[in-house]
């Protein structure tokens, strides 16, 4: 069994850890910064660092990648779409790339980056999906279009409710403030709220969220329910009810929010 540690980066980016016990094999998720990770290898000598896995090209996602490589010769993949440094792995839609004795599938959800990928274990339901989907929230269009980026969502919202969701910054409990301006009367959602801000005060990070909390809570992933339709028309009573449209609306209040 893989387990599963947060490394914290920066202000509130999380490099995610995957360590194989037996074989003392470990992975990293986006590591925008070597540090987090070096410590950690410098306190775990018996520990060898195989992959690095990369979502997309943003700095605080692939800045420690090439003090990792040299340091480590570790192999790195990521988006073919896009410029990742010391990339030994190309990867697009559809294509799958073994990790530790996990085969992965790789997801391209383009949107936050026109190029942006998420990787997805189906039998131990783990989904690392960068800055795509948030739990609570999804991240900024950067690149892509509305459009992108609620189909993007629309196909991490189909994977199976148990699929544990581990993005890359502790943004839930500000995102969880805007799903409340949203949607105040989801009961779900103000359970949600009070229960991670009292996480955050205690210290514990908010994550991995899982998919089916985010159809209940996340108001990115619920642009055809209706209280989030008549929220959207409150601000706009021009606004149209199309799903995507309805999203192209939330992501821009929440811009300003």
């Amino acid at each position: 069994m893989i387990q599963i540690d947060a490394l914290p980066a920066f202000n509130d980016n999380y490099i995610w850890l995957l360590q194989e016990p037996r074989s003392k094999r470990c992975a990293v998720v986006d590591p925008g910064d070597a540090a987090p990770v070096m410590a950690w290898l410098e306190a775990h000598p018996d520990w060898q660092l195989s992959d690095i896995l990369i979502t997309h090209h943003h700095f605080d996602h692939v800045g420690g990648v090439e003090k990792l490589k040299n340091a480590t010769h570790a192999r790195v993949a990521g988006p073919a779409a896009e410029k990742i440094p010391a990339r030994d792995i190309d990867l697009n839609d559809n294509d799958e790339i073994d990790v530790l004795g996990l085969r992965f599938k790789v997801m391209a959800v383009p949107g936050h980056t026109l190029g942006h990928i998420a990787y997805y274990h189906a039998e131990q339901n783990l989904l690392f999906c960068g800055d795509t989907l948030f739990a609570g929230g999804c991240g900024r269009l950067f690149e892509g279009t509305p459009q992108q980026m609620h189909q993007s969502l629309s196909r991490l919202a189909a994977l199976p409710g148990e699929t544990l969701v581990y993005c890359t910054h502790e943004y839930t409990l500000s995102n969880l403030r805007f799903a409340h301006a949203v949607e105040p009367d989801n009961a779900r959602l103000n359970e949600r709220l009070a229960e991670v801000s009292r996480w955050r005060d205690e210290g514990r990070i908010s994550l991995p969220s899982n998919i089916e909390l985010e159809l209940a809570t996340n108001p990115f992933l619920r642009a055809e329910e209706p209280t989030i339709i008549a929220a959207t028309k409150r601000r706009d009573d021009r606004q149209s009810s199309e799903p995507s449209a309805v999203f192209a609306s939330l992501r821009s209040w929440k811009d300003t929010f």
